[in-house]
């Protein structure tokens, strides 16, 4: 696979004609996942069971050449089964590390919500700082790790709500949701061929390529205020306990920065910002208990605010 000369735009084009092979009707949620991966943020998947959301997972290691691993998430699941365990070694009087799951470079946390918080904040540190402390000993992961979570609706039995630290850890989250009847039946025609279908269409190289190139699209000091604004209104916004921390701004301007790479432009537009907003901001909002019984959600919020504040000319 020789793609030194082949621009950043190209790579993403080749990575999503290769997911567009298995997951169909879902270019939306695409272009939002590679947004994330190619701004070096995690994603979150809210979905029913059945959606495609490993199969998607899955795709995207073999199109990348990523090492992938899963881990299906239990109420009995515990941190070591995340991180992994030294195991003592009789030959060599020694106690050797034996690494979990995590240590991969692509993380598909299934269920992530129907394990105990104690488990679910093992992932905080690696989604955090890109590796984890075992018996107060830090353990790098790769510079490529990237966790595609995914959640059952709250309302599901068995479920634990991820707590803030760890919500605000998600680049964004969002849904694959159900596809119309014209894209099922084409999905049957596909099943067949499934992701054994998937050849690499990218590298390590490629994908470092892709990230340099997301960072120098150019973003206006204007744009940069509306991205503050957007997110320092939420802190005061109605029905909203807790609204979104800098680092949405940060995600935010990152995110814009990576969708105005994949529409071949050298800078951000509000419309970039616009398109992206309510899957980087609201699932970090806590919103009063009171209001949500009214219909108020995160997402409510979000698009009420962007027809508030004031978009730069």
């Amino acid at each position: 696979m020789h793609t030194n000369n082949i621009s950043p735009l190209t790579i993403y084009q080749n990575i999503t004609v290769n997911l567009e092979k298995v997951i169909i009707g879902q270019s939306q949620a695409i272009r939002k996942l590679l947004a994330a991966f190619a701004s070096g943020g995690h994603v979150l998947l809210e979905d029913l069971p059945g959606t495609g959301k490993t199969v998607l997972a899955k795709a995207l290691a073999q199109s990348l050449l990523l090492s992938f691993q899963r881990i299906q998430f239990t109420p009995d699941l515990l941190p070591s089964d995340i991180l992994g365990v030294s195991i003592f070694d009789p030959r060599n009087q020694n106690f050797r590390f034996h690494e979990g799951p995590v240590f991969t470079e692509l993380l598909l946390a299934d269920e992530i919500n129907r394990a105990s918080p104690r488990t679910q904040s093992a992932l905080l540190e690696a989604m955090g700082e890109k590796q984890v402390s075992i018996e107060g000993k830090p353990h790098p992961l790769g510079e490529l790790f990237f966790v595609i979570a995914t959640q059952n609706p709250i309302e599901f039995h068995g479920t634990y709500p991820l707590p803030e630290a760890q919500m605000d850890r998600f680049a964004m989250r969002f849904s694959l949701g159900y596809v119309s009847a014209e894209e099922e039946t084409a999905i049957l025609t596909a099943q067949q061929q499934q992701t054994d279908s998937i050849t690499a269409c990218a590298n390590q190289e490629d994908i470092q390529k892709l990230r340099q190139a997301v960072q120098s699209v150019r973003i206006s000091e204007e744009l940069k205020r509306y991205i503050v604004d957007l997110v320092g209104t939420t802190r005061t916004a109605k029905g909203v306990q807790m609204g979104a921390s800098p680092r949405a701004s940060l995600t935010l301007m990152k995110t814009a920065q990576a969708l105005a790479l994949f529409d071949g432009m050298a800078f951000v537009t509000p419309e970039h910002i616009q398109e992206i907003a309510v899957a980087v901001i609201a699932h970090r909002l806590k919103v009063d208990s009171q209001a949500r019984f009214s219909g108020l959600s995160g997402e409510s919020v979000v698009e009420e605010i962007l027809h508030q504040v004031e978009v730069p000319v």
